[in-house]
């Protein structure tokens, strides 16, 4: 009997201890309370040396922000960072810095992923803040050459920080809100560009392009730099003005086969800009020569394309070379039985007889249906005194007229003769055989003339 009921008490523990054991496991899986990795926001209250950070962050209202899902990549500045910058720029506290500006600051510390230091390269990223009237994010250059430093102003003194949204690394300063110029100091490779820019004391483009903009920048890098021997001897401030376009933040996804004006100008006038061509057939090509190698990098007032050629000031022949609408004009202008060199004659310098030149194109279309209008298979079927005779008629020596010169019932004198020039319904131009050629681009500007596109051959006197 005292067996049986022994028996039956270890049952009951054995039981009850199971019963528990399993209970505890239950709770276990279903315990509402789970230990979980702070978020960003988090972290950074938990921080005493990121307090600032955390007024910043609570003043813009980005404090949500960084506590959700991200994942993001934050660049912390430290209270000495912030103070640093506050009197850098003269503020007293965090309470006097516009909110619309200090939320851009911020934003401009936090990068959309997760991005360990082992993973850092030197490269720019895309940081959340943001270009006014654009809505492009502004760019972040990494360099890792030495340590991790970013756009060339704040270092990573502790690198991550690991939280359930992303991580952190904490920065020795505040990165502003980089111009083009702190994006091309930044990156060492652009010191030949940085060094162009300021040689003999010249502030005259660091002070254009730190302004409010908007400004491109095609801007050749140091091998490009390197490479580059001035052949024609041109004024190195003039070249640097001809790799920015002014006005426009013209991103590479918007750019095409186009004409634009550059900062460059003709003869120094004020108003006269010369012209810049485009082509995005295959990559973006700069006036036939120079090549986009990076694109997008991101200022608060524009952008800058990597280019691998510095982009010399262009003639007539260059534009003529770089358009291919001009295709068929250049193999008229080459042929090998010309007695006349047409391509050493228009590359001549402007201020040098004969130049400057005023040069009405025929496009490919026009030639293409002249030599149907003749009956001809190719320009070989051209005899050469008459082709001769009929590219002289499309170029002027000695003027450069630009389309809002041009009057009606204007006589031009080519090196073939005269043409009527009307801008009334056209504007056109009139030959010797009543044939009406309609310009259809006006002012391409070389250094040494400007171009003018028409859309039928203008032909000498006919028997």
């Amino acid at each position: 009997m005292k067996k049986k009921n022994l028996f039956r008490t270890l049952s009951f523990v054995l039981t009850f201890a199971l019963l528990i054991t399993s209970c505890s496991s239950d709770d276990d899986n279903n315990d509402p309370i789970q230990q979980v990795d702070p978020t960003i926001t988090q972290i950074a209250i938990d921080t005493p040396l990121l307090s600032n950070l955390v007024s910043a962050l609570q003043t813009a209202g980005l404090a949500d922000t960084l506590n959700g899902n991200g994942p993001f990549t934050v660049f912390a500045p430290t209270d000495l960072a912030f103070e640093n910058f506050l009197i850098a720029n003269g503020f007293n506290d965090l309470s006097e810095v516009p909110t619309d500006v200090l939320t851009q600051i911020l934003l401009n510390h936090v990068i959309s992923g997760e991005l360990a230091s082992g993973s850092l390269t030197t490269s720019y990223g895309n940081t959340l803040a943001t270009k006014q009237g654009t809505g492009e994010n502004l760019s972040i250059y990494i360099d890792t050459t030495n340590g991790v430093r970013l756009n060339g102003v704040s270092n990573v003194s502790q690198a991550d920080i690991m939280a359930s949204n992303g991580i952190i690394h904490i920065v020795d300063a505040v990165i502003g809100l980089p111009t083009i110029v702190d994006h091309a100091v930044a990156n060492s490779n652009f010191s030949s560009l940085v060094g162009a820019l300021t040689t003999d004391g010249n502030t005259t483009f660091t002070d254009l392009l730190s302004s409010a903009g908007d400004f491109t920048v095609f801007a050749p890098n140091n091998n490009a730099f390197s490479a580059f021997t001035n052949p024609n001897g041109n004024e190195l401030n003039s070249i640097l003005a001809n790799h920015v376009i002014v006005g426009a933040t013209a991103v590479s996804t918007s750019l095409s086969n186009t004409y634009v004006n550059s900062a460059a100008t003709f003869n120094n006038s004020m108003d006269t800009y010369l012209s810049m061509y485009i082509n995005t057939d295959d990559g973006v090509k700069i006036n036939g020569t120079s090549n986009v190698i990076a694109a997008d990098v991101i200022a608060t007032n524009g952008v800058i394309h990597v280019v691998d050629k510095v982009i010399d000031l262009p003639t007539i022949v260059d534009f003529a070379l770089a358009d291919p609408t001009f295709d068929t004009l250049v193999t008229a202008l080459t042929r090998d039985d010309l007695t006349f060199d047409y391509v050493t004659t228009l590359s001549t310098a402007n201020g040098t007889d004969p130049a400057p030149f005023t040069v009405f194109a025929p496009t490919n279309t026009a030639f293409g249906d002249l030599l149907t209008e003749l009956g001809a298979s190719g320009l070989g079927d051209i005899a050469e005194p008459t082709l001769k005779a009929t590219l002289d008629y499309h170029a002027v020596a000695a003027a450069n007229v630009q389309s809002g010169a041009l009057t009606d019932n204007m006589i031009v004198s080519t090196l073939g003769g005269d043409i009527t020039i009307n801008v009334t319904g056209g504007p056109t131009a009139t030959d010797a055989n009543n044939r009406v050629s309609n310009i259809i681009v006006f002012d391409v500007q070389a250094s040494n003339g400007v171009i003018h596109a028409i859309d039928k051959v203008i032909l000498p006197p006919l028997q």
